[in-house]
């Protein structure tokens, strides 16, 4: 099954022996040998569905009814001031950093100004058009009933996230979340007045993970990890596991796929080019967790 799918058209591989051969290390360690390490936005969610624009979960939020008209434009003129220059191939990582950090502390400041309730989150989230990836319900499944553990590590808002995968009925307990918390006040209503932790923007998740290298520490036996990203900043989200034996990594390339082919190419083992479902991954689960 698992190799089935590795033959579709969507899919591209540059090292087809070394995917196998890892596939294989991975069947025999079981599912108990196994971590996931996913991304959140157009990685477990869509990037597009009947040729729309599937939101982010910063999206979710700015483009809500909770944010003014005049918010809505800042928050607008952000996105098409910074979107090409972090999918820009000519630029360097480095040189994209800076300008991730001023998108991202801009957003979350105008997001601040809105006066933004806790209370409205859940309802804000039930009138979106967000989806998860076909397939999801059998992914988050599967893994809760394998006992492997997901750690879904997101530049987006972890409030919106979490909201999203409850909403779905797949919020398990084998799940944990890294991602830019929102600070409420202690009031009933709960406002925004900034937020938790460390900035998580997409290409510092090196630091974040090695910030979490504790959560890692824990799952000492699973030393097989299976990473999933859209973003070249994705590649380094498990850098905080020690003693790996073996790592996957399966990179969705949404956007600007003849331009950012190589570049995917070069950093990701499986490259899923406009693939809207979570099908592969899920087959590489059912190869890995069945009876050896």
């Amino acid at each position: 099954m698992a190799q089935h799918s590795l033959h579709n058209v969507s899919v591209h591989i540059r090292d087809r022996k070394k995917v196998e051969d890892t596939l294989e290390c991975f069947r025999k360690g079981g599912p108990n040998r196994v971590q996931v390490i996913s991304d959140f936005d157009m990685t477990l969610t869509r990037f597009a569905y009947n040729g729309t624009r599937v939101p982010t979960c910063h999206n979710i939020i700015d483009n809500s009814r909770l944010i003014s008209e005049e918010g809505k434009k800042k928050l607008k003129d952000l996105l098409n001031t910074y979107y090409p220059i972090e999918i820009d191939p000519a630029l360097t990582v480095e040189e994209k950093l800076p300008f991730m950090v001023e998108w991202w502390t801009k957003a979350h400041n105008f997001l601040v100004a809105e006066k933004i309730q806790k209370s409205q989150i859940t309802q804000v989230v039930k009138e979106s058009n967000v989806m998860l990836r076909e397939g999801f319900d059998v992914f988050f499944r599967q893994l809760h009933k394998n006992g492997i553990p997901l750690f879904i590590f997101s530049a987006g808002i972890g409030d919106i996230l979490e909201e999203v995968i409850r909403q779905a009925g797949v919020f398990y307990s084998n799940i944990t979340v890294v991602s830019n918390y929102m600070d409420f006040d202690g009031n009933v209503s709960g406002l925004l007045q900034g937020f938790k932790g460390d900035l998580i923007h997409t290409y510092n998740k090196h630091e974040g993970a090695l910030k979490n290298s504790r959560h890692f520490e824990k799952l000492n036996d699973q030393r097989n990890v299976i990473l999933l990203g859209d973003s070249l900043g994705d590649l380094q989200m498990a850098d905080g596991v020690e003693n790996m034996e073996n790592i996957l990594k399966i990179g969705y390339l949404n956007d600007k796929v003849d331009k950012l082919r190589d570049q995917y190419l070069k950093g990701y083992d499986i490259v899923l080019e406009k693939d809207e479902t979570l099908n592969v991954v899920n087959a590489i689960l059912q190869y890995i967790s069945a009876q050896n």
